[in-house]
């Protein structure tokens, strides 16, 4: 069984953390991974660092870029994972853009993330679709689910078919902008939470974007299985650095 659906049967709600692979320093990554981890953490999005990243706000665009010009490639980051579950079991998935996957290789992507124990992606410009029509069967050769995207702006027969093809979870952004940490949820935000849960989707749904505190946490999870952290992350170890990791996640729960 995929460990992100082992997790998904645990009862209670889930936190993932989002942050880029190579930042603050190169050499990162395991450290972060290992932390997060230790800290509580269900799940982990590694983000692969791409110079146009659409969907992504000021804090992750400046360490996404800070990773590039650190060093950090694909290669390299494959490399830092190539030992990865020698230490860490929850589940990891990489977040990123199709272009870099493409020019790496889809086929030879998918076989080294199933080598190394990746257990999904989140592309989040490739069309369901399209996915659903050219990538599937290869993605499913490798044991690799992928996550999409839904927004209060995607119509309900659009989240039903993505529902359909979905392994996993979906990812409910919080709202159609950018990523960016917020201080609170209003009443648009809250009002789409309910209404997505109230359609009965059988792919457990987790939100991110704009969730940065406990407040913001709770109220993403009061009708969704979980949350995903990523810019507020991303500040907090710009400003206090990777071993105090823990101090952050407590802040969230406690």
């Amino acid at each position: 069984m995929n460990r992100i659906d082992q997790k998904f049967q645990e009862d209670h709600k889930l936190l993932s953390i989002y942050f880029s692979a190579g930042h603050p320093r190169l050499e990162d990554t395991v450290p972060i991974l290992k932390n997060l981890q230790a800290a509580g953490v269900d799940m982990v999005e590694i983000g692969l660092p791409f110079s146009d990243p659409l969907a992504d706000g000021p804090t992750i665009q400046k360490s996404s870029t800070k990773a590039l010009r650190n060093g950090m490639t694909t290669d390299h980051l494959f490399s830092q994972l190539e030992h990865i579950r020698k230490d860490i079991h929850i589940p990891l998935v990489l977040m990123g853009y199709l272009n870099p996957m493409m020019q790496y290789g889809i086929e030879k992507f998918c076989k080294k993330c199933e080598a190394i124990g990746i257990d999904g992606l989140i592309i989040p410009d490739l069309p369901v679709d399209v996915y659903h029509d050219e990538f599937k069967t290869l993605f499913d050769q490798y044991g690799l689910y992928n996550m999409f995207l839904i927004t209060p702006q995607t119509p309900e027969e659009r989240i039903r078919y993505i529902d359909k093809v979905s392994n996993g979870f979906i990812y409910m952004v919080s709202s159609a902008s950018v990523t960016g940490a917020k201080n609170t949820f209003g009443n648009t935000q809250t009002t789409y939470f309910e209404r997505i849960a109230n359609m009965k989707l059988n792919t457990p749904t987790v939100v991110g974007f704009g969730i940065s505190n406990r407040e913001t946490y709770e109220t993403a999870t009061a009708h969704s299985k979980g949350a995903i952290i990523g810019s507020a992350f991303i500040q907090f170890l710009e400003e206090k650095g990777v071993a105090q990791i823990e101090t952050f996640i407590r802040s969230l729960r406690e």
